[in-house]
């Protein structure tokens, strides 16, 4: 183990002096192990205390310090079994931010630590850096405090977006803006289009996991932060180029290229997939969105869309899921489901907060129906989930800060969900997401490649 640098030198004393006396008692050192100590983000890990007098409370912790400049923490209570061992994966937290056999629960029960700006959402936005965790071993259930006692034991990770030997590749061609994620290897491989939603800005964590797992992912980005920069939004004309530059790309299976959007980039792909002349997906995984979308209508006036509609819980977090309530039944006002001919997984979060997507799948789903293509469609309808399904662990986040690109207003959203079946829908729908992107966009199971850190 080697002491943290931030750690003052008292401290180390004092640390030291500590592990003489448990080592007194019980002969040994107490161990903390993590495995594996770099990895995906995807990738469990396991966490074992050894070494403790048995029947010992003790409380694990992690820690995080954000690119944000934030300090985010979970940690769970236990207590060692008779072989003085803690399996996190197995044995039950008694308290703290998770309960239960929670083999990730440090990670995805994360939240500010007391004191911290409200508001907050933890997002890795430096992909070529890993996030950081230190994970921690304390005597006694503790709930608060942990900077001012000493651990046990302590372990640092690292948890990865890129897998080695992805490359990142800044595009800037004909005048779309974007990051293109290519996997190590000879390839050729399949192709994914990855739209986020209304917030804005490139976000390229999704799509270098993307590529890490064997998909050539571009993340792009359709509305800019950059007041002195707009994108080409107005029509589909933009999304198209970008399909293309991820399907001529010569690494690329020019017939086997996906759409991946989420909340606003789901309208995206519905309506490329629908009505676009020009590009023809392989199949579209769509997260927390709605089909209803005027035919025709620039994509960037979605967002400013019946804004009397909004309403304030009592807490003053923006609800914005009545916008599209009703759901339309004129034609004109949605996108038109029986023109859609490829593949097609929903992701539903019941609890969604933020777009009508329970009203919105059930209207699909009669739609698609009706025009006799409902075989296309696969549901994932997750309860208790709320608006913000991202990739597994990521902690959970009920409402946080949003700034509206158009009037830069800020507001806290209210996304809904709550943290353990979130965290479950998470993980679930990542992994299959992932195998139906491999089920229609690779050739054969065999041909999948496999990248670990």
């Amino acid at each position: 183990m080697s002491i943290p640098p931030s750690l003052p030198i008292c401290g180390c004393f004092c640390l030291v002096f500590f592990y003489r006396c448990l080592s007194t008692m019980v002969g040994t050192f107490p161990l903390l192990s993590v495995q594996p100590m770099r990895g995906l983000v995807d990738e469990k890990i396991q966490v074992v205390v050894r070494n403790l007098p048995p029947a010992l409370s003790v409380t694990l912790h992690s820690l995080h310090h954000s690119e944000d400049n934030d300090f985010w923490e979970a940690f769970g209570h236990y207590t060692s079994n008779d072989q003085g061992m803690v399996t996190v994966a197995k044995d039950a937290s008694l308290g703290g931010t998770y309960e239960g056999a929670e083999p990730m629960g440090l990670l995805w029960s994360m939240q500010p630590v007391a004191g911290s700006r409200t508001g907050l959402r933890l997002r890795k936005m430096d992909v070529l850096s890993p996030m950081v965790v230190h994970i921690s071993v304390y005597s006694g259930h503790m709930t608060e405090g942990f900077s001012k006692q000493s651990p046990l034991a302590i372990v640092v990770t690292e948890r990865w977006y890129m897998a080695p030997g992805v490359c990142r590749i800044d595009i800037r061609e004909h005048g779309v803006r974007g990051t293109l994620f290519l996997p190590p290897g000879p390839g050729p491989f399949p192709g994914v289009l990855d739209m986020w939603g209304g917030g804005g800005g490139l976000v390229e964590y999704r799509s270098c996991l993307l590529a890490s797992h064997g998909f050539v992912s571009m993340a792009l980005e359709y509305i800019s932060h950059d007041k002195n920069r707009t994108s080409d939004i107005d029509s589909k004309t933009y999304f198209e180029k970008a399909f293309r530059i991820v399907q001529e790309h010569p690494l690329v299976m020019k017939d086997r290229v996906a759409l991946f959007g989420l909340s606003l980039g789901m309208s995206v792909a519905l309506n490329l997939a629908a009505y676009s002349k020009d590009i023809s997906p392989r199949c579209c995984v769509c997260i927390s969105g709605s089909h209803v979308h005027r035919v025709n209508q620039a994509f960037r006036k979605v967002l400013n869309k019946d804004g009397y509609k909004i309403r304030f819980d009592e807490e003053g977090r923006a609800v914005w899921r009545d916008i599209s309530l009703p759901i339309p039944t004129d034609l004109g006002e949605k996108v038109d489901m029986g023109r859609i001919k490829c593949p097609l997984m929903l992701v539903v979060g019941e609890d969604d907060q933020n777009l009508a997507t329970v009203e919105s799948a059930k209207d699909i789903t009669q739609m698609m129906r009706a025009a006799g293509n409902e075989h296309l469609l696969t549901i994932l309808q997750y309860p208790e989930a709320g608006h913000l399904i991202e990739p597994p662990y990521t902690p959970h986040f009920r409402a946080s800060n949003f700034i509206r690109p158009q009037t830069r207003q800020k507001v806290i959203m209210l996304w809904g969900g709550y943290t353990k079946p979130h965290a479950d829908a998470q993980e679930d729908c990542w992994e299959k997401s992932r195998s139906f992107l491999r089920q229609h966009l690779y050739p054969s199971p065999d041909s999948v490649p496999k990248s670990k850190l």
